[in-house]
């Protein structure tokens, strides 16, 4: 894996922030998708449990796969584009992947706010709320491969379970390392309380805007993904070594 970012870079006042506002951008967009139709995009794991409640109800099950292959789908084109190239010896678009993702959601608030997916609220119950939520899975999925692959798995932005026990981990072993190994746990600790934060941040942010600007919240993950892609891949270099 080629990675645009080595750890001192993830890890760098630079960066950072990147990596904030693409987990705050996650969270409105989850968020945002609950409060139009009661379904999480970005909350994988709660969307196979679903897949397994609803079995009963074929169709049902049936269209809540198809949201989980348009996260693995946006997932591999973010692979395809990034290693995919490099393989063939091309230089990689590291950024390309992230400016689908601002491009995506502001074409998704776009067709909301004209009616393509229906009225905002209530429960899932027709084809529209899962084209809007397979739509938006795509997307998640598109920004969480670019991230991790141009950091070489070091950060993830779209859900927390695996920031969350990172968290953990890394706040165990302030207790017992020291010198260069407690600043690196102190490090991976912050960034990791730093994601939960943005991410809860940004949920908080589109409860707020929902009730006048519907879809259109939308338009505020497009434009922080844009930010961070401007700061951490249009004007960074990639690393001469992979990532860790």
């Amino acid at each position: 894996m080629l990675a645009l970012h080595p750890p001192d870079s993830v890890f760098s006042l630079r960066h950072v922030p990147s990596w904030l506002m693409l987990a705050f951008a996650a969270g409105c967009v989850n968020a945002t998708a609950a409060l139009a139709c009661g379904r999480y995009v970005t909350h994988v794991t709660g969307t196979v449990t679903r897949i397994g409640m609803e079995w009963n109800s074929l169709w049902l099950a049936l269209d809540l796969v198809l949201v989980l292959v348009c996260f693995l789908v946006g997932a591999m084109t973010s692979g395809l584009v990034i290693n995919g190239r490099a393989h063939r010896g091309r230089r990689p678009l590291y950024s390309l992947p992230l400016i689908g993702v601002a491009v995506a959601d502001f074409a998704i608030a776009a067709a909301g706010d004209a009616g393509w997916f229906g009225a905002f609220g209530g429960e899932i119950d027709q084809t529209s709320d899962f084209v809007f939520l397979s739509l938006l899975s795509f997307a998640m999925g598109l920004q969480n491969g670019a991230v991790a692959t141009s950091t070489g798995l070091l950060v993830r932005t779209t859900h927390l379970t695996g920031p969350a026990t990172d968290l953990g981990i890394h706040l165990a072993e302030l207790f017992f390392v020291e010198g260069k190994a407690r600043e690196t746990a102190r490090q991976h600790a912050l960034l990791r309380a730093g994601k939960i934060a943005t991410f809860a941040s940004g949920a908080a942010a589109a409860v707020q805007l929902a009730p006048r600007f519907e879809y259109l919240v939308l338009v505020v993950p497009a434009v922080m993904t844009l930010l961070a892609t401007w700061l951490s891949f249009l004007r960074a270099r990639p690393a001469r070594h992979g990532g860790v």
